[in-house]
């Protein structure tokens, strides 16, 4: 990627990105993939690419929740039993271009709805969870993740909230732990098919991993910052109707 005046754009962009994302408990690979679509990255480097940097900031972002006792072990377990081997085997698939890019287009816009009309849960309303439909969930999240590159976070938080199994803190903690654990399950499995990641990639963890610091830090405890969430829905709908009309 020549540092273009585009180039400069998109890697001061990455930063914010991983800060927003973290300060919810996300690793933001549906950010990184939009902004890698507005910059006509190729598609065969960007899934490898997002669940890298997925990697380095959804672990920072359970790291900071977790030492702020958000975490709830039983919650993530039974997600993850079905996720992890799903998104090994999504990420030793690759899609036709074109699909891809149209899978990623409605992700994308299922990330806006999720980030303009989320809802929070105090946790005073917990209910119990089912261990076996938490486990077909995983499974169905898990496939999509290894498929498109990302760590499902942005499925599974609206779903922890939709059905009262935990609070807003814990959806998060848990989210982050269940992104970092398919991202990986995903990477793994694209290298295992072949896939090799570009040195770009490399270049673009630091600025990821500061963005994330920094965002996961303010947002476990209890920061937040709609106007940036604003901006960051432009950034995901323009990405959206790129990918689905061109």
């Amino acid at each position: 990627m020549q540092m273009t005046l585009d180039s400069y754009v998109f890697y001061a962009l990455i930063p914010l990105v991983a800060f927003l994302y973290s300060s919810v408990g996300h690793g933001g690979a549906s950010g990184y993939l939009a902004l890698m679509a507005i910059f006509s990255f190729p598609s065969n480097m960007m899934k490898q690419t997002a669940l890298l940097l997925n990697l380095f900031v959804a672990g920072i972002a359970f790291y900071q929740y977790y030492k702020e006792g958000h975490f709830n072990k039983r919650l993530f377990l039974f997600f993850a039993l079905g996720s992890v081997p799903a998104a090994f085997l999504g990420g030793l698939w690759s899609l036709d271009p074109w699909v891809y890019k149209k899978i990623l287009g409605f992700v994308l816009f299922f990330a806006i709805a999720r980030m303009l009309f989320k809802k929070g849960n105090t946790g005073q309303d917990t209910r119990p969870l089912n261990p076996l439909f938490a486990i077909l969930i995983g499974v169905g999240i898990g496939l999509l993740s290894g498929l498109i590159g990302i760590g499902g976070g942005i499925i599974l938080t609206p779903l922890i909230l939709l059905f009262h199994w935990g609070s807003m803190k814990e959806a998060a903690a848990v989210s982050a732990l269940f992104i970092w654990v398919n991202s990986a399950s995903g990477l793994i499995g694209q290298l295992s098919s072949g896939v090799r990641l570009n040195i770009t990639a490399y270049a673009l963890v630091g600025l990821a991993f500061i963005g994330g610091l920094i965002g996961s830090y303010y947002g476990s405890k209890r920061w937040n910052n709609r106007r940036l969430e604003y901006f960051l829905a432009l950034v995901l709908t323009s990405a959206g109707i790129k990918l689905i009309l061109f």
